[in-house]
């Protein structure tokens, strides 16, 4: 299929322009920071421990989160993706308004945050990790439909395949003066990625926060957060192109394996550990108004 000739600026203003790829990292992080929110405040998911912390402590928490998932995100991308960029062009480091941010940058940016935060605080960070992880997809999913906007992060070639797409149209072309991906037909990765480690995940956790209540349980969210992630993305790798000076690593696996395989075994232990802790009684629920007025 012809890649859709979409802008990847919403809104020109003079100098001044609304990307759609800045606009989902605004919307993730506002929309992930009303979700955890609401997270807190119900209490019918937390049954055997009180909640992690306050509505109020989320508010400031945000904050932490955001410049974690930005610094991070930009700093990972240069160091795993670009490290020539340190030397050749230290100031690129910090232009994030001309994209490359790296997922896994960001998720140590974040874990950074809520571990200084929880210090501060004197808040339990696995706890803390279970409301916010919930809601970390969210963003995952806008974010890689603004790359699929963006047509970068693309697929392997994939000649015959019926939903796959050539990254090429007259924007690019004019742009750029060539297309990168060439005029092939390629597997749309992004999309792949804003499915499965976004709308999918997202919907996995929701099982897990609001059917399982899995809450109560340390760190097991975070792990399935985790493991689910990584199996995800690792799969995926396989038909997504490797970056520019990284086709060719150890074992035939891609930077992006690499970086996944110590997510799904970390995932995986904080679910066996969370799983094994010893569940605390029952909250007793406070009484219903009439039966205060009776009693």
């Amino acid at each position: 299929m012809p890649f859709p000739d979409i802008d990847p600026i919403l809104v020109q203003l003079g100098p001044f322009a609304i990307r759609w790829y800045a606009l989902a990292y605004v919307a993730g992080i506002l929309l992930g920071w009303r979700y955890a929110t609401g997270l807190l405040r119900n209490t019918a998911l937390w049954t055997h421990r009180p909640a992690p912390m306050t509505p109020d402590q989320m508010d400031d928490l945000i904050l932490w989160i955001a410049i974690g998932v930005i610094g991070g995100g930009r700093l990972g991308h240069v160091l795993f993706y670009t490290p020539d960029m340190i030397a050749s062009d230290p100031l690129g480091v910090f232009r994030v308004w001309e994209g490359g941010m790296s997922f896994h940058g960001g998720v140590i940016g974040v874990s950074i945050a809520m571990i200084l935060f929880s210090l501060r605080n004197k808040l339990d960070l696995l706890r803390i990790a279970d409301v916010v992880a919930p809601a970390y997809p969210i963003g995952h999913f806008l974010g890689r439909c603004a790359n699929f906007i963006n047509g970068e992060l693309w697929g392997r070639e994939a000649p015959g395949l019926p939903w796959g797409f050539v990254f090429c149209n007259q924007r690019i072309q004019n742009e750029l003066g060539f297309c990168p991906a060439g005029n092939v037909v390629r597997h749309p990765s992004q999309l792949y990625e804003a499915l499965f480690e976004g709308l999918i995940l997202f919907l996995i956790l929701l099982w897990a926060t609001h059917r399982a209540k899995l809450g109560n349980r340390r760190g097991v969210i975070t792990g399935i957060f985790l493991l689910f992630y990584g199996v995800f993305r690792i799969a995926i790798e396989t038909v997504r192109q490797p970056d520019a000076g990284l086709e060719n690593l150890p074992l035939g696996l891609t930077m992006g394996m690499y970086l996944s395989i110590p997510m799904l075994l970390g995932g995986a232990y904080l679910i066996w550990r969370g799983l094994r802790e010893p569940l605390p009684e029952a909250i007793a629920a406070p009484p219903s108004p009439a039966a205060a007025k009776t009693s």
